[in-house]
């Protein structure tokens, strides 16, 4: 693997951070009423569609009226989370000074508490994206995604936590903050996460009595049905929301890097490493939609603040400017970018596949590269 230092001379680094910089210069400043109308529009998009979904399910005893309600709620979930709750968690409106927009006071319909997620995602993955033992997003803690990290036993069951994190995976993001592999290597204590698991225990209850207790009572003799409805809706949610961000994560090709090679790191280096550790997934304007545009992965890592809506926008000229300086996009469709995730879970589940990534053998890829 060549070493992130050896994709481009001094010079082009500086000059490839600085069309970049341009070209997020040049979307900020064009920000405006468009983009306000379009997220509003999304959540008033959603919120119908959550009441219908609610409303359906009043009948649940009727089966046409139970698939419609199921269907019409996990969309509503799916955007809420994805093109509405991630995006202006991230701060992507801001800018607009709405409160309702707000990156700080923004909930969503998610067991996961904004404020643990804004730490864990906003800050360390986009920060230190792709950095082995500083983007506690390799693998989410239970998984071996990268095969620099140390194989153990216990990686053998990597399909079966795969897939149990897919079924449960607001539940894996809320957990997630515990960083309780840590916890496992004694690098902290249970009495350290005191704070963040009273924040969690707070938002799963409010969640879990919101759609298992609150509106199946509310729905009488339906109640069961409902019940299902619910656990019916998360589960798509979940399944769908873990798909979209490991195909834009962990696709074949997808690099990672250590921290000695990410040190001192200038602007146009650390847009070098969000390319290099991002896949897109292609699709239509729905698709992009439904994934929060998520499925302009690269676009997104590399403008995190910038509203979602646009990166179909300037995906062309991103892709254009890694092509100008001979550096991989890496997109495909949905069923491409799976199939290479699920192949490669299975695949570093394995004791033979991967190799730790030291300083020494860094250095050492440099030179072979070199002759």
């Amino acid at each position: 693997m060549t070493g992130l230092q050896d994709r481009l001379t001094p010079a082009q680094i500086d000059e490839f951070g600085r069309e970049l910089d341009e070209l997020r210069q040049r979307i900020v400043a064009d920000l405006g009423k468009e983009d306000v109308d379009y997220i509003h529009n999304v959540i008033k998009t959603q919120r119908a569609l959550e009441i219908t979904g609610r409303g359906l399910l009043f009948a649940g005893f009727f089966p046409p009226a139970w698939i419609a309600g199921v269907a019409a709620l996990s969309v509503s979930k799916i955007l809420d989370n994805m093109e509405i709750g991630h995006n202006v968690m991230h701060g992507q409106y801001d800018w607009t000074r709405d409160p309702a927009l707000s990156s700080q006071k923004f909930e969503w319909d998610n067991v996961a508490p904004a404020e643990n997620w804004r730490h864990s995602h906003n800050y360390l993955h986009h920060t230190y994206t792709n950095i082995l033992d500083k983007d506690r997003d390799i693998g989410y803690g239970v998984l071996r995604m990268d095969q620099s990290q140390r194989w153990h036993p216990y990686y053998l069951g990597n399909p079966v936590y795969a897939t149990l994190l897919a079924i449960f995976f607001q539940w894996g993001v809320m957990l997630h903050d515990l960083e309780f592999d840590r916890i496992v290597k004694g690098e902290r204590t249970f009495a350290d996460t005191k704070e963040v698991s009273l924040k969690m225990l707070k938002k799963a209850s409010r969640q879990v009595g919101k759609d298992y207790v609150l509106f199946p009572l509310l729905t009488g003799p339906s109640a069961p049905l409902t019940f299902v409805g619910n656990a019916t809706a998360n589960l798509v949610r979940n399944l769908w929301s873990f798909s979209i961000i490991f195909c834009g994560h962990f696709p074949a090709d997808v690099e990672s890097f250590t921290q000695e090679e990410t040190e001192n790191e200038s602007r146009g280096q650390w847009y070098l490493r969000q390319i290099l550790g991002s896949a897109n997934i292609s699709g239509g304007k729905l698709f992009h939609i439904m994934s929060g545009n998520l499925s302009h992965q690269i676009e997104h890592h590399l403008f995190p603040d910038i509203p979602a809506r646009r990166y179909p926008q300037i995906a062309g000229e991103v892709r254009a400017i890694c092509e100008k300086y001979g550096l991989p996009y890496n997109t495909g469709g949905l069923s491409k970018q799976l199939g290479s995730v699920a192949k490669k879970i299975v695949k570093l589940a394995l004791p033979w596949v991967g190799t730790p990534r030291t300083p020494s053998t860094v250095e050492r890829d440099r030179i072979l590269q070199a002759a």
